[in-house]
């Protein structure tokens, strides 16, 4: 029997993003579906006392100018040409993290996170902005409206919540973070010793 894989995710991260795209090949090689969790990324920063990258190393010479080389290799290995920085970025993920809890709840999870990357990573869209968010999913045509007035029900709120603390309690730090079974991978460059941990657990 295979393991239970999750993707702990956030929109506002663009690794985790870039795993989101290669994740699908992953399932088509293993015969495993990688379940979302949805998270607050500034949520488990409080928890875990952690910044983004881009302040945690603001004053490491070359650091983030390595980082951006990793992920410019990471794009073109993959044939990701539709990745595009975000000029809105860091972004408040709080609205379209709640509505992917509640895309969850509705079973239109896999769109909803599909048409949300794509406003924040190829599209470059402000989603923080609900008239914006509200666009990018009337536009993959879900039903935008119940999913906005369902990140405001206290059933919402407190999932994400639950969701972000457990992850926490599990030992993640950030996204994207993968378990699979009970350990524990964080990065997309993971994702490769996730597979091999799916192999290994098939074989």
């Amino acid at each position: 029997m295979s393991p239970t894989v999750q993707f702990l995710f956030d929109v506002g991260s663009p690794n985790a993003y870039l795993a989101h795209q290669v994740i699908p090949a992953i399932e088509a090689r293993t015969g495993v579906t990688v379940e979302y969790v949805p998270i607050l990324l500034g949520g488990l920063f409080k928890l875990t006392n952690n910044r983004s990258p881009m302040e945690a190393f603001a004053g490491v010479a070359n650091k983030l100018e390595y980082e951006r080389l990793e992920r410019e290799r990471f794009v073109r290995q993959h044939g990701l040409q539709r990745f595009r920085d975000n000029p809105h970025f860091p972004v408040n993920t709080l609205l379209v993290m709640r509505g992917a809890v509640a895309a969850r709840q509705a079973g239109v999870l896999a769109p909803y996170v599909d048409a949300v990357y794509a406003g924040m990573w190829e599209q470059g869209r402000d989603m923080a902005d609900p008239a914006v968010a509200g666009e990018v999913l009337q536009t993959a045509g879900l039903d935008a409206q119940a999913l906005l007035a369902a990140t405001q029900t206290p059933e919402v709120k407190a999932e994400l919540l639950a969701n972000t603390q457990r992850a926490f309690e599990r030992g993640a730090f950030g996204s994207p973070t993968f378990f699979v079974g009970d350990e524990i991978y964080f990065g997309k460059d993971k994702l490769r010793d996730v597979e091999a941990a799916l192999g290994r657990a098939a074989g």
